[in-house]
């Protein structure tokens, strides 16, 4: 059963592909639910554990190199766009 997730990121060293970590985070780690309003940090659903996503982004990491992911909830508030709210609750929340 997938679950929510909060995945920021910071790739510091120099001449790292962020195409890489992109299509890994879309195309490997989500279920296909997943939005990115924020320079280098999505929301998405996954099948995976933390450990497990960080296993599939270690590649991608360096010494100088920031991650981190949480599960969320339902708890939620910002300032965003209707239909980017819309997608969240619809997608990410499942509500």
């Amino acid at each position: 059963m997938s679950k929510p997730f909060m995945l920021t990121y910071d790739l510091n060293s120099p001449g790292q592909s962020y195409d890489d970590v992109i299509k890994t985070i879309k195309e490997d780690i989500s279920t296909g639910a997943w939005c990115s309003y924020w320079k280098s940090s999505y929301l998405l659903r996954s099948n995976l554990t933390t450990d497990q996503i960080l296993d599939k982004l270690k590649p991608f990491l360096d010494q100088g190199d920031k991650f981190f992911i949480t599960e969320i909830v339902d708890n939620k508030q910002g300032w965003l766009e209707t239909d980017q709210w819309k997608y969240i609750n619809e997608n990410i929340f499942n509500n």
